[in-house]
């Protein structure tokens, strides 16, 4: 059965209906290169059949900025989902990672990505079928190469499966985003997601394959700063004393953090902060939020769509009103930062409504003299 057959039967059983949003067709372009001891922030592409599937396992990891789905491998330019997956265009759906090599290893994604896909499949993955579906991984150097044939060989070595490994290791290429209803699609359409992957038989198959080993997890590694100061490292994030945080914070700042406390709106900082940047948090300088996400939201408060750092935000449910409420921490200061909500725009569906009190702004231009220069390469292409 076609992912298009299960989500129909999902429509039918629930009465959901699907909704159709618009696209951008430009060409993702990969990160632009950066200096020898700049190169932290690297790309890794995957093919593992349905995308949607193939996000979560990567952006769940310390280290991983970004994960985005599209196509790549194929011929046509600026192809479109129905194009891929009903034409014959030589893209497969795949995802893009952007993760920090400091933090997290290629080799530890290449391990996370024989975890989550059946490499012995020669027309798909699961229930989707066709060649648009096959698994595959696009690497961009010698390196990579290296890396990646290094990983398959030694799974093939380990006869964890009867069927040879038929997985190849090809040259990245072009990769084009797929259309914003893709992207993130687990958590703008839970109950769709869930029911497509259980019906999927991708869990079964993996939990029988790997069992106890399935899950992944990567060692921690000891990254060194880019430049300027130590605050590049996930490792170097920490929330200092309480005397400390009262002595270097305003009172506004100290409320909000240190007692969840509420800014103004459109009395802050940040609401109608329109440069180009990152948004750290005031008392640990962990990373946290990009402009290239900001969007004015209307409610006098900086609002984004999407972390910029998803591994440094953390998410708890609230009892403090009449009902839940998502509120949004910063993972190593342990600062409250605001609350999430489901009221906004594509590509995600979510606002993430900040305090500017909880924030530091580094515009780009800055990001070198910050220690952050790291992230300088997002945003050489602003369009």
């Amino acid at each position: 059965m076609s992912r298009g057959l299960l989500l129909l039967s999902l429509a039918v059983v629930v009465g959901l209906s699907f909704y159709v949003f618009g696209r951008s067709s430009r060409v993702a372009e990969p990160p632009a290169s950066v200096s020898a001891e700049e190169k932290q922030v690297r790309t890794a592409t995957f093919a593992g059949g349905c995308f949607w599937c193939m996000e979560p396992p990567f952006e769940k990891l310390d280290g991983v900025i970004n994960v985005e789905s599209g196509y790549t491998g194929g011929f046509k330019k600026n192809p479109t989902y129905e194009e891929v997956s009903h034409t014959e265009t030589g893209h497969l759906e795949a995802v893009r990672v952007t993760y920090d090599r400091g933090r997290i290893a290629y080799e530890d994604l290449l391990q996370v990505f024989w975890r989550n896909i059946d490499p012995t499949d020669e027309a798909g993955q699961f229930v989707d079928r066709g060649s648009s579906y096959l698994s595959a991984i696009f690497v961009s150097d010698a390196k990579q190469r290296q890396a990646a044939e290094q990983s398959k060989r030694a799974l093939e070595e380990s006869d964890r499966f009867d069927k040879p490994i038929v997985t190849p290791i090809r040259d990245a290429g072009e990769f084009y985003l797929a259309e914003d209803y893709h992207q993130n699609y687990y958590k703008i359409n839970p109950l769709k997601y869930k029911y497509y992957r259980y019906r999927s038989g991708r869990d079964q198959f993996l939990n029988t394959a790997w069992g106890e080993d399935r899950e992944h997890i990567p060692p921690p590694r000891d990254a060194q700063p880019v430049s300027g100061n130590a605050q590049t490292s996930a490792k170097t994030y920490s929330k200092p004393s309480a005397a400390e945080i009262k002595a270097r914070l305003t009172p506004l700042q100290f409320r909000v953090t240190q007692k969840e406390g509420t800014e103004r709106p459109f009395d802050n900082e940040y609401w109608d902060n329109t440069k180009n940047g990152i948004y750290v948090d005031i008392v640990s300088g962990e990373p946290l939020f990009s402009s290239k996400d900001k969007y004015k939201s209307g409610t006098g408060w900086p609002s984004f769509t999407r972390p910029f750092v998803s591994g440094n935000v953390v998410e708890k449910t609230e009892y403090k009103r009449f009902f839940p409420q998502t509120e949004v921490r910063s993972k190593h200061g342990d600062s409250h930062l605001g609350h999430v909500f489901k009221d906004g725009p594509a590509p995600t569906g979510l606002r993430y409504c900040l305090n500017s009190a909880a924030l530091r702004f580094i515009p780009e231009d800055k990001l070198e003299a910050e220690g952050y220069g790291k992230f300088s390469s997002l945003f050489q292409n602003k369009n």
